[in-house]
């Protein structure tokens, strides 16, 4: 399965295919605006002989859009009613025909793999959400994954679901990485995602779900993503998270998260 990761270069960043790079005119904005079956044969045509090097950057161009969808799973929903004064919303989304969505980044603000990110100063309570992240072209179609973390306040969220911005979207609140695994939707439907925080090198926490026990079809995720909505440059959207940690576990500066996906690995240091 074909790998496109992002890196630094000396005049700006360049995208590469499976560890070669791709001409500089190639973003993946152009990538996504093909069908699935025209980026593969563009792919197959434009790898060069250029190793790619430089740091690797997150796997999405600095105007992409990162969506998210809400309560997808039936542990995160029990997490939200533990959380919040209003519990029967969080019910109410697991069981409403509407999935819960909402945008979560632009892509200047993702943080890539071994890039920091944060929590937020004014929380008591933040959490990594591991969570399956689809690349979707611009036809609807997914295309790929990658890893994801939607860090989030929990005490913010809980309390006020409209505090769900706030909990949500802010510096350093996204991850993406190591790179975009381009695949059949087919081998998303029951992928494994592990989390791992360390602090002062123990683990202090890890936890794993299967992404099978996503409530709705992927398919419809992007269905309702996509109504009344385009998006000429694909987008990505994260599925929820199935690994939800204890109340008493919250984020510290100098923490190390790592959520293994498949075959993906998307490791980052909690920054101050």
């Amino acid at each position: 399965m074909t790998l496109l990761t992002r890196h630094q270069a000396a005049d700006g960043s360049r995208w590469a295919v499976d560890g070669h790079m791709l001409p500089a005119d190639v973003d993946l904005r152009r990538l996504l605006r093909f069908t699935r079956d025209d980026l593969s044969a563009f792919l197959r045509g434009s790898a060069g002989t250029q190793a790619a090097d430089g740091r690797l950057l997150a796997p999405i161009d600095p105007t992409g859009e990162v969506w998210a969808a809400g309560v997808t799973y039936l542990r995160s929903r029990e997490a939200r009613e533990a959380e919040s004064s209003v519990k029967d919303v969080y019910a109410k989304v697991y069981d409403a025909p509407r999935p819960e969505l909402f945008f979560k980044a632009s892509g200047w603000r993702v943080a890539g793999h071994q890039m920091p990110i944060r929590i937020r100063r004014d929380s008591r309570w933040n959490v990594p959400e591991p969570e399956l992240a689809l690349v979707i072209n611009a036809h609807g179609e997914i295309v790929g994954f990658c890893a994801g973390n939607d860090v989030s306040s929990r005490d913010i969220e809980g309390e006020n679901p409209l505090y769900l911005p706030q909990a949500k979207i802010y510096d350093g609140s996204c991850a993406l990485g190591p790179g975009v695994r381009l695949c059949p939707v087919e081998t998303l439907r029951d992928l494994t995602i592990d989390l791992l925080v360390m602090r002062g090198g123990d683990a202090i926490f890890t936890g794993a779900a299967r992404t099978s026990r996503i409530k709705r079809p992927l398919e419809e995720l992007v269905g309702f993503l996509r109504k009344e909505l385009a998006f000429p440059d694909g987008v990505f959207l994260m599925t929820g998270t199935g690994v939800v940690p204890p109340d008493d576990f919250s984020l510290q500066a100098g923490d190390l998260v790592r959520i293994t996906i498949g075959d993906l690995t998307l490791e980052n240091d909690v920054g101050s």
